[in-house]
């Protein structure tokens, strides 16, 4: 019998029994032929491989992640992903969908199209999140019926917005939920509802929303799994509590391992979701287990019923491993070829020409060029000390506290240069109406210098936080001239910057690349006094307003527990 290629006696891990067996392992139009102990008296194969030493294991599938959190594009993140194993993801494009709207999803999974990588989308559903922002684009109800005709979508992205949807029958999520639940009835709704319990945890998963990847406690845990719900372990998920949980129950039809957000350095440091299978059994849970819920149970969760198993008749996506407990990767095949090997670059596998975006994609950045007066801390009040708010950075969290501080107006300007705050303004720069606001922070941020970024979530407004004027002239008109990026300022001198050309978020670079700016952004900013675990993320949620407690948009202040604006200043002294 003809096959394409032929691999003797791996360990073949067999994803139905969490175990592994000895087995020769035929392919043939990219997909798997027998799994057994027939071998070569019964196969001629155009390859042999002697794999005996080895673990044969299904490519990984991560199904929720944010390419853009990586700040590069479809082709530099594909090949990231094969280096370590995954050869399926479902990324949702919420970050172009905020700055391009309908466009900018379209655009992403055409970029995908020629992609070693499997990548099926997720539909954003909460774009803008709030109306507490001014964002690019939107996408609307007609919107996500234009990206389910294409094809290339399979779930609808987590639902954000839990909070109105418990509250509000007539808010435009559940509007959409029962758009879904009629008109598509089998399609996945995948959710995001940190810390909800009992009723409100019921009501959402009646609305349709029946996964979560936020952080979870074993008290979380256990409600979620037990009302229905699949849960999608991050890293930060990963505490020995939780973990002991998932060890110790017969859960795994109820959960996998997935990465949401990757920042290129750790991308190219540490790896991608096989980090978080590697972390997994050295936290004691088997191998076995770990690998399925990277493999099986979340390709279950999204259909993706060809994959995820070495079995006939399922596409051959797989990893061979030298160990085990390491997952030390000697080469990774995709549709039965080999696309990455550990001993250098693969000479069969061709690049894909480098996928162009549309020429506004390079100009998305319609900011004129600020001067001192964009920066004046203008405040409508007497002179006199004031008692206002100030957004709290702290480290280990992105979320930013409100602390009150005093300080002094005279003529109309608060006093805050030597105040030990520094400022923090926003600057809506799609062209629309021209908004910004400023606002006041402390805590594990910058001590001194600047920092100006045209990524901040969820809107990409450009975000600037410094010590002094100058500085924030620096960094602020170094991403505006050269339409989007991240720029690390000081004493007059540009310390790090990271051009981002693609919508004022991604880098066309390699990986490793743009791994070495973000490490460049990253030392730049804790050289200022930065004080946080990841600054770049810390930094670019500063705009979230579904972030608590204390964010900022070009609207003003969010508190973001009441969902409204709040002004600077509290009350006069």
């Amino acid at each position: 019998m003809q096959a394409d290629l032929l691999l003797l006696q791996p360990h073949v891990y067999n994803s139905y029994f969490k175990q592994w067996t000895h087995q020769n392992v035929a392919i043939k139009d990219g997909r798997f032929l027998y799994v057994g102990p027939r071998g070569e008296d019964t196969f001629q194969a155009e390859k042999v491989v002697d794999a005996r030493d080895l673990y044969m294991i299904p490519g990984f599938v991560d199904i929720h992640l944010h390419i853009e959190s990586t700040m590069v594009t479809p082709e530099s993140f594909s090949q990231g992903l094969l280096r370590n194993g995954v050869t399926t993801i479902v990324p949702e494009p919420h970050e172009m969908a905020n700055v391009f709207g309908l466009e900018g999803v379209l655009e992403m999974i055409h970029a995908s199209r020629s992609c070693t990588v499997d990548m099926f989308y997720a539909i954003p559903s909460s774009v803008p999140a709030t109306s507490l922002e001014t964002t690019g684009g939107s996408i609307e109800i007609e919107d996500m019926d234009a990206l389910l005709a294409t094809g290339d979508v399979i779930c609808l992205g987590e639902i954000m917005n839990y909070v109105d949807v418990i509250r509000d029958p007539e808010c435009k999520t559940n509007q959409i939920l029962k758009h879904m639940r009629e008109r598509y009835p089998n399609l996945v709704i995948e959710g995001h509802v940190p810390k909800l319990l009992d009723l409100d945890l019921a009501r959402v998963i009646y609305a349709g929303v029946d996964s979560d990847h936020t952080h979870q406690t074993v008290e979380g845990l256990e409600a979620r799994i037990g009302a229905g719900m699949f849960i999608e372990i991050q890293e930060k998920s990963m505490t020995p509590e939780v973990m002991d949980y998932l060890i110790q129950h017969d859960v795994s039809e109820h959960f996998c391992f997935v990465t949401d957000d990757v920042m290129a350095d750790s991308f190219r440091e540490h790896g991608h979701l096989n980090q978080i299978v590697r972390k997994a059994i050295q936290m004691g849970m088997a191998p076995e287990k770990a690998i399925y819920a990277a493999t099986l149970s979340p390709s279950r969760r999204m259909k993706l019923h060809d994959r995820g198993a070495i079995a006939p008749g399922k596409i051959a996506d797989f990893q061979l491993v030298s160990d085990l407990d390491e997952l030390a990767l000697e080469s990774v095949y995709k549709k039965g070829s080999e696309a990455y090997s550990a001993l250098g670059p693969v000479t069969s596998l061709q690049a894909a020409p480098a996928y162009r975006f549309p020429d506004h994609f390079y100009h998305s950045v319609k900011l004129p060029e600020l001067t001192e007066a964009d920066f004046a801390a203008t405040v409508d009040v007497e002179d006199g000390t004031y008692r206002c708010r100030v957004m709290t950075v702290a480290d280990g969290s992105t979320f930013t506290k409100e602390t009150l501080v005093e300080l002094t107006s005279e003529g109309g300007l608060l006093q805050w240069e030597n105040s030990g705050c520094g400022m923090i303004a926003t600057f809506e720069r799609y062209g629309k109406h021209g908004g910004k606001a400023f606002g006041l922070i402390t805590g594990d941020t910058i001590k001194k210098g600047a920092v100006a970024t045209t990524y901040s979530h969820d809107n990409h407004n450009l975000l600037v936080v410094g010590h002094n004027v100058q500085d924030m002239l620096l960094a602020a008109n170094t991403a505006i001239k050269q339409q989007g990026g991240f720029c690390v300022a000081l004493d007059g001198e540009i310390k790090a910057n990271m051009h981002l050309p693609v919508g004022g978020i991604l880098t066309e670079d390699p990986l490793d690349t743009a791994a070495e700016a973000v490490k460049q952004l990253r030392e730049a900013m804790q050289s200022l006094g930065y004080d946080h675990y990841n600054p770049i993320m810390s930094i670019a949620t500063h705009s979230l307003p579904v972030s608590p407690y204390l964010k900022i948009t070009d609207h003003g202040l969010i508190d973001v527990n009441s969902g409204k604006v709040v002004p600077l200043i509290v009350e006069k002294i």
